[in-house]
């Protein structure tokens, strides 16, 4: 039997429609516009709905009554705020976000002591000399041990074809390309789609996608495959490097679990930061939204990358900060190296 498999623009819609079907499955509780009716509301949504209550051993249930003791009737709206923030943050979520008209939650400690392991500016001065092509976000240049350089810092910024073929064209003639997706916090999954596309040559197995099929926190439907078909435009078929750290996130955690895993790449650096989970967003009474992960995928070993995408073996390292203040960044040092040797 033929295997079914989806894109990722397929797959969010797919998760909608199955949170929409989830809503129409069971009674729909209503709840008062009141510290405990925002707070239950907020629970249950999460309770229904969050996708990594089992991957991450989360007692909801326990959570939910610990921090609804610290609910009274006459609280302030901030004070709600607090306790909700407070409770959201047990599910270690860089994905989930409580939004309300003077704050927005948001849990940080995937990132906090970490090393940051990227300078900007030392890369602008010391390896592009403040001189680099510029496009769809992307810095781009040939550095002088002919190896070729893309800087993409956010997968918010929209990837032009276009542009892309400029791009590698103009990188073409490099005898390797780094692309450094470090500090990259995510952003949309049609341009890691449009970004891998230029880098394999048939349709390719990148993951795969489960959908929330009821409230239960078991109830998910089958694994869907995730392939992406190749680009009819330029494609780069030379070595490639990609670098991360911490900072890379969402999307761009995305892209290292896909790009890892193609042949002839090798990813550098330090662990990804996670973030794995389709996002969806809902509403409270008070009018406060919520954003949350609801779709886990999956790598191609059908393995969670929630907490992140560890390096290719052997090439797990930190920048040298000694060496950065001489202008050195270590990590991208050994990529070139590694490049300019033909991978030694």
């Amino acid at each position: 039997m033929k295997r079914k498999h989806i894109s990722v623009k397929t797959g969010l819609l797919l998760s909608l429609l199955s949170l929409l079907l989830l809503s129409s499955c069971h009674k729909v509780e209503v709840f008062e516009d009141d510290p405990y009716g925002n707070f239950d509301a907020l629970w249950t949504i999460l309770d229904e709905r969050y996708c990594f209550f089992e991957y991450k051993d989360i007692d909801w249930e326990q959570v939910g009554m610990k921090y609804r003791k610290k609910l009274t009737e006459r609280m302030t709206s901030e004070e709600l705020f607090d306790v909700c923030g407070d409770m959201l943050m047990e599910l270690k979520d860089g994905h989930v976000n409580l939004v309300s008209a003077h704050d927005t939650s948001r849990y940080w400690d995937w990132l906090n002591n970490s090393p940051e392991n990227y300078q900007e500016r030392l890369i602008d001065e010391y390896y592009l000399n403040f001189d680099y092509r510029y496009t769809s976000g992307i810095k781009y240049k040939i550095l002088p041990q002919n190896v070729g350089y893309m800087y993409y810092g956010s997968f918010s910024s929209a990837i032009g074809e276009g542009n892309l073929d400029q791009i590698l064209a103009y990188l073409a003639t490099s005898t390797g390309l780094i692309i450094d997706v470090r500090s990259n916090g995510g952003g949309s999954l049609s341009n890691v789609e449009t970004l891998v596309s230029r880098f394999i040559n048939q349709e390719t197995l990148v993951g795969y996608i489960s959908h929330k099929t009821g409230p239960g926190h078991q109830d998910f439907s089958e694994l869907y495959p995730i392939k992406y078909k190749p680009s009819t435009r330029i494609r780069y078929q030379k070595p490639v490097v990609i670098l991360a750290n911490r900072g890379t996130y969402s999307a761009a955690n995305n892209f290292v679990s896909v790009m890892k895993a193609l042949p002839n790449v090798v990813v550098m650096g330090d662990i990804t930061g996670g973030g794995s989970g389709l996002p969806f967003s809902s509403e409270l009474p008070n009018g406060w939204s919520i954003r949350f992960s609801a779709s886990p995928i999956y790598d191609v070993n059908r393995e969670h990358t929630e907490f992140g995408v560890a390096p290719t073996d052997g090439f797990k390292m930190d920048m040298d900060l000694d060496q950065a203040t001489q202008g050195h960044d270590t990590i991208l040092d050994r990529a070139i190296a590694y490049i300019a040797t033909g991978g030694a």
